[in-house]
């Protein structure tokens, strides 16, 4: 099956190991970052949500009208707009990129970063709202004639937008999350389901427990699923290594650095916590799964990294590619450099395989006995 990778879209150059250097919204940065992605063999970028952040959507039309073969995963929390109005900025954004727009719809796993922005909702309600709103804004793209809605959360009636997508019949629909209410929700209406990196047996359970809600709920196909890492590559295992107590060493200097209020208390979000767990449990996993990067951020995110040579991490993301996963994320500490140095390293070795792989199959299927005697 085909393997696609997914880089960072950041709008400045900060990140967990180093203060950004200028404003939130770079813009130069931010096409430069893009532009390594894209010429450097990374399929798609993630325009990430925060509630003080840069709008995602306005950078993402700010990058696709400037690239023209990256494309983008846009993050939206549906508590901030009503899902008629997104459903058109979607749609606008889908027009802007040729079709090349995926959205990355969050619950929002914290009670408090959720209330900057006014929602009071708890986590089981936030989850029906989100089930709900991904429902609307798939009616919406694909409806031509005008129609009521009468939900839990929204009510609108004699509604149709004007503006279609350039994808037909819809874009894409991501979306994540590790607790019971977020494989039921996901898992009945994503096409990507997105995990966090954690060690392989945990993640085939997560992939396992992901297929039966998707055929609890009626589905007779399954999402796509994603999973995400933080990997630190070298030329050589000890200079790799050396990098990883390096970088774990400016994410605690950094931490620390930060106001109390800033580093948050325990996750209160069931990925995270299981983060913290696996962390909690051991330092090292499998082949290069490395936990103190999530340790020393309280599971903040994708913060699992891979550490090694780039020989050694490809080999890491094929065994994640052999429980299922199609589609690899990964981000650096250094977020313009390591994307360059991964899209040179590892993505080709990781393509190379899976196209040597697909090929063997093909010739395994043509000389099967059934394909023999037709």
């Amino acid at each position: 099956m085909p393997v696609e990778f997914l880089g960072i879209a950041a709008t400045h150059d900060g990140s967990e190991t180093t203060p950004r250097s200028g404003a939130a919204f770079d813009k130069e940065y931010t096409l430069r970052l893009a532009r390594a992605h894209e010429d450097h063999g990374w399929d798609r970028v993630l325009f990430a949500y925060g509630s003080g952040s840069p709008d995602p959507a306005q950078a993402a039309a700010f990058v696709a009208g400037r690239l023209d073969r990256l494309q983008l995963l846009l993050a939206h929390r549906p508590n901030v707009s009503y899902p008629t109005f997104a459903a058109k900025t979607f749609a606008t954004l889908d027009q802007i990129s040729e079709g090349r727009l995926t959205v990355h719809f969050i619950t929002g796993g914290n009670d408090h970063e959720q209330g900057r922005e006014g929602d009071t909702l708890g986590k089981d309600a936030r989850y029906s709202r989100t089930l709900e709103y991904i429902r609307i804004v798939k009616r919406i793209w694909t409806s031509t004639e005008p129609f009521d809605h009468e939900g839990e959360h929204y009510r609108f009636h004699d509604f149709v937008s004007d503006v279609r997508p350039a994808q037909q019949p819809r874009p894409k629909v991501s979306f994540g999350g590790s607790s019971p209410a977020a494989y039921a929700a996901g898992a009945a209406e994503a096409d990507v389901y997105c995990l966090w990196g954690e060690p392989l047996e945990r993640t085939a359970e997560q992939i396992r427990r992901v297929r039966a809600a998707a055929e609890e709920a009626g589905r007779t196909d399954v999402p796509r699923i994603q999973v995400a890492f933080r990997p630190i590559i070298a030329p050589t295992e000890e200079l790799a290594w050396e990098k990883a107590h390096r970088t774990l060493g400016a994410i605690r200097s950094r931490r620390e650095a930060l106001p109390a209020r800033s580093r948050g208390g325990a996750p209160e979000n069931t990925g995270s916590q299981r983060l913290v767990a696996i962390a909690e449990a051991g330092e090292r996993y499998d082949r290069a799964l490395w936990t103190p990067t999530a340790a020393a951020t309280g599971g903040a995110g994708n913060s699992n990294a891979l550490v090694g040579t780039p020989e050694t991490v490809a080999r890491a993301l094929l065994d994640y590619y052999d429980l299922g996963v199609d589609i690899l994320s990964a981000r650096g500490y250094d977020l313009l450099e390591d994307a360059v140095d991964f899209g040179r390293h590892v993505i080709p070795l990781v393509r190379e395989e899976v196209a040597r792989r697909d090929a063997e199959r093909v010739v395994r299927a043509a000389h099967t006995p059934a394909a023999v005697g037709r």
